[in-house]
């Protein structure tokens, strides 16, 4: 059984989720944007510590708490990592009020039908029940779309389902990740069939099965209001996709019912070179901006 205390912060409580799960393939891109280049390190060990000091930095600072970020996504080496000697997960619950989740997909596989699948994830048993014995809610997991195929489309989102019945059964809450890429010329014509499989998938879910959804923000304003009021639905978050921040939180604000899970657009300002204050402002700064299109709607 998923903790109440938790389910009751991520299902009511204002504000949004902090995205602080970028693995292997995405670090060093978030690294260079935080100032760090290839060349500041050698090898994978020393990159992840980079990576992890970065994230210490942000979920240590004044500003990253419960009163505006109600959940953390973690990648695994996150989760099994400290701050202040204190492991990742109970820190953040304990000491910041924040949910923790597990980001727990190893990639994509190669496109077909229009969509990239999430690659088999055969040891996954072994890893729900780490994270849940570290203190994890809930997890992540993402599949790509980039064409409005029908075919590829649901297929998509039945894989998720298959995982998220795997992962409930562990007592955790999935958060499914079905991303719509910006860039589609069918972004639309996507949406609409995405909309469609999703509801017929929360319509099988047995009494009392929940998930968290995690769409890419909508063409057309209020799209997903059917799933937001789905009752097999916790809460529907919302991934920054490559939009800036302002950007996103501009969409975002029109959206009624759905929150920010942003990663990118959270870090975008952020600067290894920064002062402990000057880090600490810039990033108060924005989680103010990402809470306030989370819960003010136009």
């Amino acid at each position: 059984m998923v903790d109440a205390k938790m389910l009751n912060k991520i299902s009511s409580a204002p504000g949004f989720i902090a995205a602080l799960d970028q693995s292997g393939g995405s670090t060093p891109g978030a690294l260079r944007l935080y100032g760090v280049s290839e060349s500041d390190y050698q090898g994978d060990e020393e990159m992840f510590r980079l990576m992890h000091a970065m994230r210490v930095r942000i979920m240590s600072a004044p500003a990253f708490t419960g009163d505006k970020v109600i959940g953390a996504i973690l990648f695994e080496r996150t989760m099994d990592g400290d701050v202040d000697g204190q492991a990742v997960p109970s820190y953040l619950w304990e000491k910041r009020g924040v949910v923790p989740f597990l980001k727990i997909d190893k990639g994509l596989a190669g496109e077909e039908n229009g969509v990239q699948m999430m690659k088999p994830m055969p040891d996954l048993d072994a890893l729900l029940i780490r994270g849940r014995d570290k203190g994890i809610f809930g997890t992540k997991m993402r599949s790509v779309i980039a064409q409005a195929d029908k075919a590829g489309i649901a297929a998509v989102v039945k894989q998720q389902f298959e995982v998220a019945r795997q992962i409930i059964g562990q007592g955790l809450m999935p958060i499914i990740e079905p991303e719509v890429s910006i860039k589609s010329p069918t972004k639309t014509e996507s949406e609409a069939i995405l909309r469609d499989e999703i509801a017929a998938q929360l319509d099988k879910l047995p009494a009392g099965e929940t998930v968290m959804l995690k769409l890419t923000i909508p063409t057309v304003v209020d799209f997903y209001a059917p799933l937001v009021a789905h009752k097999s639905v916790v809460r529907v978050v919302a991934l920054s996709g490559g939009y800036s921040r302002a950007d996103a939180c501009e969409k975002l604000s029109h959206n009624h019912g759905m929150i920010a899970s942003f990663s990118r657009a959270l870090t975008e300002n952020l600067r290894v070179s920064m002062s402990d204050a000057e880090f600490n402002s810039s990033l108060a700064a924005t989680i103010d901006e990402i809470y306030a299109a989370s819960v003010n709607k136009a």
